[in-house]
Protein backbone atom coordinates (compact mmCIF):
# COMPACT_ATOMS: atom_id res chain seq x y z
CA UNK A 1 0.00 0.00 0.00
CA UNK A 2 1.47 3.43 -0.55
CA UNK A 3 1.99 5.33 2.16
CA UNK A 4 -0.33 8.25 3.27
CA UNK A 5 0.48 11.28 2.86
CA UNK A 6 0.54 14.93 5.16
CA UNK A 7 0.57 18.17 3.83
CA UNK A 8 0.86 21.52 5.61
CA UNK A 9 -1.41 24.02 3.94
CA UNK A 10 0.17 27.53 3.41
CA UNK A 11 -2.04 30.78 2.34
CA UNK A 12 0.02 33.67 1.52
CA UNK A 13 -0.44 36.81 1.54
CA UNK A 14 1.78 40.22 0.33
CA UNK A 15 4.39 37.26 0.53
CA UNK A 16 3.63 36.35 4.34
CA UNK A 17 1.71 33.28 5.90
CA UNK A 18 -1.35 34.17 7.50
CA UNK A 19 -4.21 32.54 9.10
CA UNK A 20 -7.51 33.28 9.35
CA UNK A 21 -11.21 31.74 9.38
CA UNK A 22 -12.54 32.88 5.97
CA UNK A 23 -9.66 35.16 5.00
CA UNK A 24 -11.28 37.20 8.19
CA UNK A 25 -8.80 38.25 11.07
CA UNK A 26 -5.62 37.17 9.01
CA UNK A 27 -2.82 36.69 11.56
CA UNK A 28 1.18 36.31 10.25
CA UNK A 29 2.37 33.49 11.45
CA UNK A 30 5.29 32.97 9.56
CA UNK A 31 7.89 33.57 6.42
CA UNK A 32 6.64 30.82 4.10
CA UNK A 33 9.98 29.83 3.26
CA UNK A 34 11.18 29.35 6.97
CA UNK A 35 8.03 27.21 7.77
CA UNK A 36 8.27 25.43 4.91
CA UNK A 37 11.95 23.98 5.34
CA UNK A 38 10.40 23.71 9.30
CA UNK A 39 7.72 21.27 8.14
CA UNK A 40 10.49 19.63 5.60
CA UNK A 41 12.65 18.65 8.53
CA UNK A 42 9.76 17.75 10.51
CA UNK A 43 8.63 15.00 8.26
CA UNK A 44 5.55 16.96 5.67
CA UNK A 45 5.83 14.90 2.71
CA UNK A 46 4.41 17.60 0.79
CA UNK A 47 3.24 21.72 0.63
CA UNK A 48 0.26 23.70 -0.37
CA UNK A 49 1.10 26.86 -0.70
CA UNK A 50 -2.20 29.34 -1.93
CA UNK A 51 -1.85 32.56 -2.60
CA UNK A 52 -4.86 34.68 -1.68
CA UNK A 53 -4.49 37.87 -2.98
CA UNK A 54 -4.23 36.89 -6.34
CA UNK A 55 -3.88 40.50 -8.27
CA UNK A 56 -1.85 41.16 -11.02
CA UNK A 57 0.87 42.33 -8.73
CA UNK A 58 0.30 39.74 -6.32
CA UNK A 59 1.03 36.99 -8.68
CA UNK A 60 4.12 38.23 -10.19
CA UNK A 61 5.30 38.61 -6.41
CA UNK A 62 3.92 34.54 -5.78
CA UNK A 63 6.12 33.59 -8.48
CA UNK A 64 9.24 34.95 -7.26
CA UNK A 65 8.26 33.67 -4.13
CA UNK A 66 7.91 29.94 -5.56
CA UNK A 67 11.20 30.69 -6.77
CA UNK A 68 12.91 30.95 -3.29
CA UNK A 69 10.70 28.31 -2.35
CA UNK A 70 11.93 25.81 -4.93
CA UNK A 71 15.34 26.93 -4.24
CA UNK A 72 15.28 26.21 -0.26
CA UNK A 73 12.94 23.34 -0.31
CA UNK A 74 13.41 19.25 -0.78
CA UNK A 75 10.01 18.33 -1.16
CA UNK A 76 6.85 18.47 -3.53
CA UNK A 77 4.85 21.50 -3.38
CA UNK A 78 1.63 22.84 -4.93
CA UNK A 79 0.78 26.45 -5.66
CA UNK A 80 -2.65 27.82 -5.77
CA UNK A 81 -4.75 30.92 -6.33
CA UNK A 82 -6.08 32.94 -9.23
CA UNK A 83 -4.81 30.90 -11.77
CA UNK A 84 -7.05 31.16 -14.62
CA UNK A 85 -5.29 30.46 -17.35
CA UNK A 86 -2.85 27.83 -19.21
CA UNK A 87 -0.17 30.69 -19.05
CA UNK A 88 -0.78 31.33 -15.45
CA UNK A 89 -0.13 27.44 -14.49
CA UNK A 90 2.66 27.48 -16.82
CA UNK A 91 4.59 30.56 -14.87
CA UNK A 92 4.26 28.80 -11.50
CA UNK A 93 5.38 25.53 -12.56
CA UNK A 94 8.20 27.42 -14.62
CA UNK A 95 9.23 29.21 -11.30
CA UNK A 96 9.42 25.75 -9.57
CA UNK A 97 6.17 24.73 -8.13
CA UNK A 98 6.06 20.62 -8.74
CA UNK A 99 1.87 21.18 -9.11
CA UNK A 100 -0.57 24.12 -9.21
CA UNK A 101 -4.46 23.85 -7.93
CA UNK A 102 -7.24 25.25 -9.87
CA UNK A 103 -10.35 25.86 -8.24
CA UNK A 104 -13.01 28.93 -8.91
CA UNK A 105 -11.72 29.21 -12.19
CA UNK A 106 -12.02 25.70 -13.39
CA UNK A 107 -15.57 25.86 -12.09
CA UNK A 108 -16.07 28.89 -14.45
CA UNK A 109 -14.09 26.87 -17.00
CA UNK A 110 -13.37 23.39 -17.38
CA UNK A 111 -11.43 23.62 -20.09
CA UNK A 112 -9.09 24.71 -18.17
CA UNK A 113 -8.23 21.71 -16.42
CA UNK A 114 -7.75 20.26 -20.60
CA UNK A 115 -5.45 22.59 -21.02
CA UNK A 116 -2.99 22.81 -18.40
CA UNK A 117 -3.14 18.97 -18.27
CA UNK A 118 -2.53 18.43 -22.18
CA UNK A 119 0.74 20.93 -21.98
CA UNK A 120 2.35 20.07 -18.76
CA UNK A 121 0.70 16.54 -18.04
CA UNK A 122 -1.94 15.13 -15.35
CA UNK A 123 0.53 14.96 -12.56
CA UNK A 124 0.71 18.65 -12.02
CA UNK A 125 -2.97 19.16 -12.49
CA UNK A 126 -4.56 19.15 -8.85
CA UNK A 127 -8.04 20.24 -8.89
CA UNK A 128 -9.59 21.74 -5.44
CA UNK A 129 -12.98 21.37 -4.95
CA UNK A 130 -14.93 23.49 -1.80
CA UNK A 131 -18.73 21.93 -1.21
CA UNK A 132 -21.26 22.22 1.32
CA UNK A 133 -24.40 19.84 1.69
CA UNK A 134 -27.66 21.69 1.05
CA UNK A 135 -31.04 19.70 0.63
CA UNK A 136 -28.79 16.23 1.25
CA UNK A 137 -26.90 17.41 -1.71
CA UNK A 138 -23.49 17.80 -1.52
CA UNK A 139 -22.97 21.66 -3.63
CA UNK A 140 -19.76 22.51 -5.51
CA UNK A 141 -18.93 26.27 -4.10
CA UNK A 142 -16.46 28.58 -5.18
CA UNK A 143 -14.59 31.91 -3.93
CA UNK A 144 -14.04 30.44 -0.55
CA UNK A 145 -17.42 28.70 -0.29
CA UNK A 146 -19.33 32.23 -0.72
CA UNK A 147 -20.90 31.62 -4.13
CA UNK A 148 -22.54 28.55 -5.60
CA UNK A 149 -20.72 26.96 -8.33
CA UNK A 150 -23.85 25.22 -10.26
CA UNK A 151 -22.57 21.73 -9.70
CA UNK A 152 -22.43 18.34 -7.64
CA UNK A 153 -19.95 17.31 -6.10
CA UNK A 154 -19.75 13.77 -7.33
CA UNK A 155 -19.94 14.59 -10.84
CA UNK A 156 -17.54 17.24 -11.05
CA UNK A 157 -15.39 15.43 -9.52
CA UNK A 158 -15.20 12.56 -11.92
CA UNK A 159 -15.59 15.14 -14.67
CA UNK A 160 -12.19 17.12 -13.83
CA UNK A 161 -10.82 13.44 -13.71
CA UNK A 162 -11.99 12.92 -17.19
CA UNK A 163 -10.46 16.40 -18.00
CA UNK A 164 -7.07 15.70 -17.14
CA UNK A 165 -6.79 16.23 -13.33
CA UNK A 166 -4.35 13.95 -11.64
CA UNK A 167 -6.00 14.64 -8.18
CA UNK A 168 -8.76 16.11 -6.13
CA UNK A 169 -8.24 18.49 -3.51
CA UNK A 170 -12.00 17.80 -1.42
CA UNK A 171 -12.60 20.45 1.11
CA UNK A 172 -16.22 20.09 3.06
CA UNK A 173 -17.03 23.74 3.42
CA UNK A 174 -19.56 22.68 6.15
CA UNK A 175 -16.32 20.70 8.48
CA UNK A 176 -13.71 23.49 7.53
CA UNK A 177 -12.17 25.37 10.74
CA UNK A 178 -14.33 23.66 12.98
CA UNK A 179 -11.32 20.60 14.65
CA UNK A 180 -14.07 18.43 14.66
CA UNK A 181 -13.17 15.92 12.16
CA UNK A 182 -13.45 15.45 8.39
CA UNK A 183 -16.55 14.26 6.31
CA UNK A 184 -14.87 10.76 6.26
CA UNK A 185 -17.82 9.15 4.18
CA UNK A 186 -18.31 12.03 1.29
CA UNK A 187 -13.90 10.86 1.20
CA UNK A 188 -14.73 7.54 1.04
CA UNK A 189 -17.29 7.72 -1.93
CA UNK A 190 -14.61 9.76 -3.83
CA UNK A 191 -12.32 7.16 -3.65
CA UNK A 192 -15.01 4.29 -4.74
CA UNK A 193 -15.74 6.60 -7.86
CA UNK A 194 -12.86 8.25 -8.76
CA UNK A 195 -8.87 6.27 -9.71
CA UNK A 196 -6.67 9.47 -8.86
CA UNK A 197 -5.91 10.22 -5.66
CA UNK A 198 -8.12 12.19 -3.16
CA UNK A 199 -6.48 14.58 -0.50
CA UNK A 200 -8.87 15.60 2.48
CA UNK A 201 -9.04 19.05 3.70
CA UNK A 202 -10.99 20.58 6.18
CA UNK A 203 -12.03 19.76 9.71
CA UNK A 204 -8.72 18.65 11.61
CA UNK A 205 -8.87 19.20 15.33
CA UNK A 206 -7.03 15.93 16.31
CA UNK A 207 -4.66 12.94 15.59
CA UNK A 208 -7.79 10.54 15.50
CA UNK A 209 -9.67 12.75 13.11
CA UNK A 210 -6.57 12.12 10.62
CA UNK A 211 -6.29 8.61 11.42
CA UNK A 212 -10.13 7.92 10.62
CA UNK A 213 -9.74 9.89 7.04
CA UNK A 214 -6.93 7.57 6.09
CA UNK A 215 -8.43 4.91 6.73
CA UNK A 216 -12.27 4.90 6.77
CA UNK A 217 -12.36 7.87 4.55
CA UNK A 218 -9.25 6.27 2.06
CA UNK A 219 -8.00 9.38 1.66
CA UNK A 220 -4.61 9.31 0.24
CA UNK A 221 -3.39 12.61 2.15
CA UNK A 222 -4.80 14.70 4.84
CA UNK A 223 -4.12 18.43 4.27
CA UNK A 224 -4.17 21.00 7.41
CA UNK A 225 -3.14 24.35 8.56
CA UNK A 226 -3.75 25.75 12.02
CA UNK A 227 -2.99 22.49 14.01
CA UNK A 228 0.73 22.62 12.44
CA UNK A 229 1.23 26.52 12.40
CA UNK A 230 0.35 26.70 16.07
CA UNK A 231 1.88 23.68 16.78
CA UNK A 232 -0.70 21.67 18.10
CA UNK A 233 -0.38 18.43 16.48
CA UNK A 234 3.56 18.40 15.31
CA UNK A 235 4.18 16.26 12.39
CA UNK A 236 7.02 14.12 13.85
CA UNK A 237 4.31 13.09 16.92
CA UNK A 238 1.36 12.41 14.47
CA UNK A 239 3.16 10.63 12.39
CA UNK A 240 4.62 8.47 15.01
CA UNK A 241 1.23 7.84 16.43
CA UNK A 242 -0.66 7.55 12.84
CA UNK A 243 2.23 4.29 12.03
CA UNK A 244 1.32 3.01 15.88
CA UNK A 245 -2.19 2.38 14.74
CA UNK A 246 -1.00 0.97 11.56
CA UNK A 247 -1.08 3.34 8.92
CA UNK A 248 1.55 3.59 6.45
CA UNK A 249 3.29 6.50 6.57
CA UNK A 250 6.93 8.00 5.27
CA UNK A 251 8.83 8.67 8.82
Amino acid sequence: MLAKRIIPCLDIKDGATVKGINFLGLKNVGDPVELGCKYALEGADELVYLDISATLEGRKTFARLVERIAENINIPFTVGGGISSVEDAGALLKAGADKVTVNSAAVRNPALIDGIAAKYGSQFVVVAIDAARADGVWQVTTHGGSRSGGRELYSWALEAERRGAGEILFTSMDHDGTKNGFACEVYARLHERLSIPVVASGGAGTREHIAEVLTGGKADAALAASIFHYNEIPIPQLKEYLAAEGIPVRL
